[in-house]
């Protein structure tokens, strides 16, 4: 029978959490285990990891074969190197008290290289968010020094029309103080306009406009005055014919004779 060491998955969904554990090759991912050596639990930060480094040293040295990620894991604890050290006690190249101190003074350099990396990262991070800090402010002041550069010409146009104001308000208060010298003059105009309303109707006698229309009206006589068609009139007027009051002179003439009798 062969044994692996992998990950058998549990938790929720998107919430991972793993076991570390030895268990038959054959079996599946989440099947039979023969024995949980550890846990992974990949959400926190960093992530966190339990592993009893003894045991996973034991099943490494019987042939137990880790997964990818499981040796990963093994390697970062440690469980790697104190095997290797327990094939030297094992061919007498040193004791296991040696090998034991060995493991410890590495244990000890590697959590004085991960403290140093976390320092180091925490640093890294404070720089990028004090550079990102610094790039908006850059920004913001930008923004600022445009939106300011944009106002600009409407507060000169504020102060133009104001300093517009202030001057017609100077002129008026100056024209309304010259006023009353002009009005204390014009009362002597004002006499003397009187004398020429009442001389005024003198004009008003001379409508020679109005009589024009008579002679408008008498013009159409001109009109009536056709001498051509009125000549007729001299036709019907024949002397001639009104000789016979000469033949009515007897009659006087016989009225007058008796009184010569």
């Amino acid at each position: 029978m062969s044994v692996k060491i992998r990950l058998q998955r549990h938790g929720r969904k998107a919430s991972p959490f793993y076991y570390i554990v030895a268990s038959d090759s054959r079996s599946p991912r989440d099947g039979r285990i023969i024995e949980k050596i550890g846990s992974y639990n990949p959400i926190t930060v960093p992530a966190t990891i339990e592993l009893n480094v003894d045991r996973a040293v034991y099943w490494l040295g019987v042939g137990a074969q880790p997964t990818d990620t499981a040796r990963r894991i093994l390697s970062y604890k440690g469980a790697m190197y104190k095997k290797h050290l327990m094939r030297g006690v094992d061919k007498g190249a040193f004791t296991v008290e040696v090998a034991e101190k060995m493991f410890q003074e590495w244990l000890d350099s590697k959590g004085s290289s991960l403290d140093n990396a976390k320092k180091a990262k925490d640093e890294k991070v404070a720089k990028a968010r004090t550079a990102q800090l610094a790039a908006e402010a850059k920004v913001a002041a930008e923004k600022a020094a445009a939106i300011a550069a944009k106002n600009a010409p409407v507060v000169e146009e504020v102060a133009e029309e104001a300093a517009e104001e202030v001057a017609v308000e100077v002129a008026v208060e100056e024209t309304v103080t010259e006023a009353p010298a002009a009005v204390e003059e014009t009362p002597a105009a004002v006499e003397e306009t009187p004398v020429a309303a009442e001389e005024a109707p003198v004009a008003e006698e001379a409508p020679a406009a109005e009589e024009a229309p008579v002679a408008a009206e008498e013009a159409p006589v001109a009109e009536e005055a056709p001498a051509a068609e009125e000549a007729p009139a001299a036709e019907e007027a024949p002397a001639a014919e009104e000789a016979p009051a000469a033949e009515e002179a007897p009659a006087a003439e016989e009225g007058e004779a008796p009184a010569a009798e």
